[in-house]
Formats: C-alpha cells, sequence, structure tokens
C-alpha cells in the first residue's frame, strides 16, 4: 500500500521539482519487497517519460545499493539530473549488442525502452527497438531477474460492461505498435524459457502525471474549449508514483517463465464524467462530439491489487492535481497518449 493518506495530500505541485519529489517517496511496502531481493537494479531505457521517476524511487528506496539508469541520453541534461539524484548513468545504444553485453549485470532489471509515438510513419523502426532490441537484452541478462514494461494495448478491444481483460485473456493486438509490444513479451517470455529467467510482463494502462497523460489530454480540451470525442468512452488511469512502486515491487514477485501483470486503477473511467469534473473546476462547459462505444481497450488489475493493494492516489484527486497544473500554466511534454485510436496507429 502506498504511504499517501488521501486526506494530507498536497492540493498542487509548485513546479517539477516539488512533483517529482512527492511522486518518488517510497512506501514502506516497496522498501520491504527490494530489500528481499538482494544485488544492484539497472534500468534500461530509463530517459522516457517513467524512468526518470522509477530510477529515484528505487534508489531512494534503496539508498545503500547501486542503481543505475540507461539510455543514449541525447539530451545530455537528463542524465545530469539522474546523477543529482545519486542515480549512475550509461551511455548506451540498446541496439547494440556489444554494448549491452559490456554494461554491469546487475541481479534486478528494469526494461523500459521500446517505441510508441510516430510508429505509423517508421514501422521497421517499431519492430527494431520493440522486438530485436528486448532479445539483446533477454540474452545478456538471463541471469538477471527481469521485469519488462508492455502495453494494455496487447488486448482486444472488449465489452465496457466486463470491466476489463485479464492476464488469462488471449493477447489479440491492433495494428503494428500493438503487435509489437506482443511480440516483445514474447521474445523475454521466449528467453526465460530457455535460460529459466524469473521475469514478469507489466501491461500498463495510462499512468498520469502533471505533464502528460489521460487526463491532462481531457482536461487540457476542457480548458481549452476544444471537443472531446467520446467514442472511446471509459479508459483506465493510474498515479505515476503508484506504477512505479507496482512496477519495482514486481521484483520481488517475479514467476518462472516470466508471466504478465495488469498495471492500472480500480476504475474503469468514463471520458465524459472526468472531463465534466474538468469542466467543474474550469468552469466551463466540456464540447462533447459523438456517443460512447460499448466496446474499449480496458484491463482489470484486480491481480495486482491482491500483490500490492490498491494504488494510493484516488482518481478525483489526480482530476485535482491536473486541474491545478494546467490552470497555472505548468510545462507539458507535448505527447498526447492517442487514448482514443481505435485503429492501433500512434
Amino acid at each position: 500500500m502506498s504511504n499517501h493518506d488521501p486526506a494530507t495530500m498536497p492540493t498542487g505541485f509548485a513546479d517539477e521539482e516539488d512533483l517529482e519529489e512527492f511522486m518518488t517517496r517510497p512506501s514502506e511496502a516497496l522498501v520491504r519487497d527490494l530489500e528481499s531481493v538482494p544485488g544492484d537494479v539497472i534500468i534500461l531505457g530509463v530517459s522516457g517519460k517513467m524512468g526518470p521517476t522509477l530510477a529515484r524511487m528505487a534508489k531512494r528506496a534503496l539508498p545503500g545499493r547501486r542503481v543505475i539508469g540507461v539510455a543514449r541520453f541525447s539530451d545530455p541534461a537528463m542524465a545530469k539530473k539522474l546523477e543529482g539524484w545519486d542515480v549512475e548513468t550509461v551511455t548506451c545504444d540498446l541496439a547494440d549488442r556489444e554494448a549491452v553485453e559490456a554494461l554491469p549485470k546487475c541481479p534486478n532489471v528494469i526494461f523500459m525502452a521500446g517505441r510508441k509515438f510516430g510508429t505509423a510513419g517508421a514501422l521497421s523502426l517499431t519492430w527494431a527497438m520493440n522486438v530485436a532490441v528486448p532479445a539483446i537484452a533477454a540474452e545478456a541478462f538471463r541471469d538477471s531477474r527481469i521485469v519488462v514494461f508492455s502495453s494494455g494495448n496487447v488486448y482486444r478491444f472488449g465489452p465496457v460492461a466486463a470491466g476489463g481483460s485479464v492476464e488469462a485473456d488471449p493477447p489479440e493486438p491492433v495494428g503494428e505498435y500493438a503487435q509489437s509490444c506482443l511480440g516483445r513479451e514474447r521474445i523475454f517470455e521466449h528467453y526465460s524459457e530457455k535460460h529459466g529467467t524469473p521475469g514478469r510482463t507489466i501491461r500498463l494502462n495510462y499512468a498520469i502525471d502533471m505533464r502528460y497523460g489521460v487526463l491532462h489530454d481531457i482536461g487540457g480540451k476542457v480548458l481549452a474549449g476544444e471537443p472531446i470525442d467520446l467514442t472511446t468512452g471509459s479508459v483506465n488511469v493510474i498515479w505515476q508514483g503508484d506504477a512505479n512502486s507496482h512496477i519495482l515491487r514486481c521484483l520481488a514477485h517475479c514467476t518462472t517463465p516470466a508471466t504478465p501483470l495488469n498495471v492500472t486503477g480500480p476504475e474503469t473511467v468514463s471520458v465524459r464524467a472526468v472531463a465534466r469534473a474538468f469542466g467543474e473546476r474550469f468552469a466551463k462547459e466540456p464540447d462533447f462530439v459523438g456517443s460512447e462505444s460499448d466496446r474499449c481497450w480496458l484491463v482489470n488489475a484486480g491481480e495486482a491489487a491482491r500483490l500490492f493493494g490498491n494504488p494510493g492516489v484516488p482518481l478525483l484527486k489526480m482530476v485535482d492535481w491536473v486541474a491545478d497544473w494546467l490552470e497555472r500554466g505548468g510545462s507539458g511534454y507535448g505527447k498526447p497518449t492517442g487514448y482514443g485510436s481505435r485503429d492501433g496507429k500512434f
């Protein structure tokens, strides 16, 4: 469970430093789980939206161990930021087999590398990043525990009333991005079976930060008076701090062979209801177009809740935070989630 008590949570965040300090506070349960698995932690593909805060959370939970972040670091400022948090950095092209083989062989691996945005225009690169790169990492770290980022997009469009896909449901990915994500899963599963590598594959549905995410997308449209298409009328979301905590805790809950785990919030979230909640906070009436489909990409995180408890930050608290951030002109990544895509193209 989270250390956060909703009654004492902040009403908002002054800036990115304030946001990231709060987001990376480790819970007692995370500390216990990480202490139960010996060795240092290496994070492959650390420089994305979630990687830096995951790395900082891991280091705060394990101050006496090495936490190493690996990426190309095309922006040197990111490496400097991580080092300021006592996270070691290694510059490496994860598509370079020899370079990956030379990395420190830590017992605990979080694999975050992958490609989503812009995939429709460079499909061969998407497959290389999402399938070939995992094969290199799976071989190089065959003696480690490996927790792998994947996506809820590997599931089919399911009935909203069913409450989302569970891990036992067969994947039916739509579009080449989702197909390549399933390819990544299968690669790690294959090498886990071949080498006996313990692992978990995280089917994540929409982590939320003030700077990006489904709530940022919806809230931004309400604030700007832009229309909100309701065709994809239901989504899953989870506070990024809770998602990072669950993912790190999976190092203590790996299986052989590797198996999937859905990670998201407990609710099936109505896009219409969330937009109206933003409208109340902004004193603006949302502009809706279309009507809700009875089928969406949704996952059921019941198994993660059994292992870790429900996420600590509730939905409407996230709405409060995003609304405050947007109204004050807080920074954003400029990367819409594409949650409304129904053809698998991003």
